[in-house]
């Protein structure tokens, strides 16, 4: 027998009632949300809705019923676009020829990361208001914990998500769409349940049924490749992993066909972490000698970077964020940050990050004695993503993945690249 009672949440008002409704009886909207387990549930996703495209309409009001897209630049690929322009077959990564040759009477507009960066900092501290349990997974979304906090916000949270997701789109100027569940892979696959300006919930108990019948690529972290081939070994469906037999599934696919086994039934037991729970990924140096030269500086930064990606590697972790550390020969410390478009542990990516936050300090007017580069906003890997703004970190990643494989084999100088090679050189020239 079901003991929960079936709850009714209008997102507009924000008023709840023990029923199953369609209509709310206290401001007559539609935008009404029903579940047995909608008071009882507590980890949940946001996910902004075509972040930077909205940012633009937002600034714009003249865009709001055009296909906007953002992109484009020496690139020449769609970063995000809107969804008018989506109906249109437009999608993130797409070559720009090809997303015009689809929709020729789309608005092209180049990206603007201090105004994105702005915006989301503005959403992150709506939500550490609600919990301090937010865990960034890229700049437009988060995971959050809001166990414990009806005491505090005097509402369940399902309620409190509803009144964040009102205050976003009042105060910022753009919609999110919500998922909430017991865990963050269900909490992430309600959330794209009802784009855009949604709010879905999936219990534990209905997961099974579900995702049984969605194709396997349907499962948040498997990509392209992989749904192809699990569809050549025969699983198409979720509810072929289902009936799979684990032990099948790990001899097949390693450490993957647990993790495959367990999302498949709507398991996920990992915590949503803050970035004081979870320690950032990092490394430093002290020079013997204080360094100015912006040259010199990056050598450095390059082999710190190295080493943050394979300790990243080796505890299965992917970051959001980059962080630069400096501190002058005078002992002052500088630190700075800035959010990736998604998570990585690449050590090229990191560079890539890192070295115009590096270039932007290392102006010749100031020496500097310790030079550090960390990862935060940390979440588990499972395949990497591609960057909305370089296609090509597929490749860059295969490379550097066939690199770590040689190395672990063939010890750590079996593949070097040209600038660690130019810099063993020099440390062997000076002695």
């Amino acid at each position: 027998m079901n003991i929960l009672a079936m709850h009714s949440l209008c997102r507009d008002c924000l008023h709840l009632e023990r029923d199953a409704l369609t209509t709310c009886p206290n401001c007559g909207g539609g935008r009404v949300l029903s579940h047995d387990s909608l008071t009882t549930l507590s980890i949940a996703h946001l996910d902004c809705d075509a972040f930077f495209a909205a940012i633009e309409k937002r600034d714009d009001p003249g865009l709001r019923d055009k296909p906007v897209i953002v992109g484009g630049g020496q690139r020449g690929v769609v970063s995000t676009c809107c969804y008018i322009a989506r109906l249109y077959g437009v999608r993130s990564a797409m070559p720009m020829f090809q997303a015009l040759k689809l929709c020729p009477d789309a608005v092209v507009i180049g990206s603007n990361f201090p105004k994105y960066t702005e915006a989301a900092a503005r959403i992150r501290e709506k939500m550490e208001a609600l919990t301090p349990l937010v865990q960034p997974v890229s700049i437009d979304e988060a995971y959050m914990d809001l166990t414990g906090t009806e005491t505090v916000h005097h509402a369940p949270p399902a309620v409190s998500l509803a009144r964040l997701a009102r205050e976003i789109e009042r105060d910022v100027g753009i919609t999110v769409s919500i998922g909430l569940s017991a865990n963050k892979f269900l909490a992430k696959t309600a959330s794209e349940l009802d784009k855009p300006r949604g709010f879905a919930v999936i219990s534990p108990g209905e997961a099974e049924a579900m995702l049984g019948p969605r194709p396997i690529d349907f499962l948040h972290g498997v990509g392209p490749k992989f749904a192809q081939k699990l569809a050549a070994d025969g699983f198409d469906t979720v509810a072929d992993i289902q009936q799979a037999d684990m032990k099948h599934l790990i001899a097949r696919y390693g450490e993957t066909g647990m993790w495959l086994k367990q999302r498949a039934h709507g398991i996920d037991t990992r915590p949503v972490r803050n970035d004081e729970e979870r320690k950032s990924v990092s490394s430093e140096t002290t020079f013997r000698e204080d360094l100015s030269a912006l040259a010199a500086l990056e050598d450095h930064l390059w082999s710190l970077c190295v080493k943050t990606a394979d300790r990243a590697k080796a505890a299965g972790v992917v970051g959001a964020v980059v962080t630069l550390k400096l501190k002058t020969g005078n002992f002052r410390t500088l630190t700075r940050r800035i959010s990736l478009s998604g998570p990585t542990q690449l050590a090229q990516e990191i560079f890539r990050a890192a070295r115009p936050l590096l270039a932007r300090e290392a102006n010749g007017r100031e020496r500097f004695r310790l030079i550090g580069v960390g990862l935060s906003g940390l979440d588990d890997h499972r395949a990497d993503s591609t960057d909305l703004l370089d296609p090509s970190i597929a490749k860059r990643a295969a490379a550097e993945r066939a690199s770590d494989l040689a190395r672990a084999k063939f010890g750590k100088d079996a593949v070097v690249t040209g600038r660690a090679a130019r810099i063993a050189r020099e440390k062997g020239e000076t002695g």
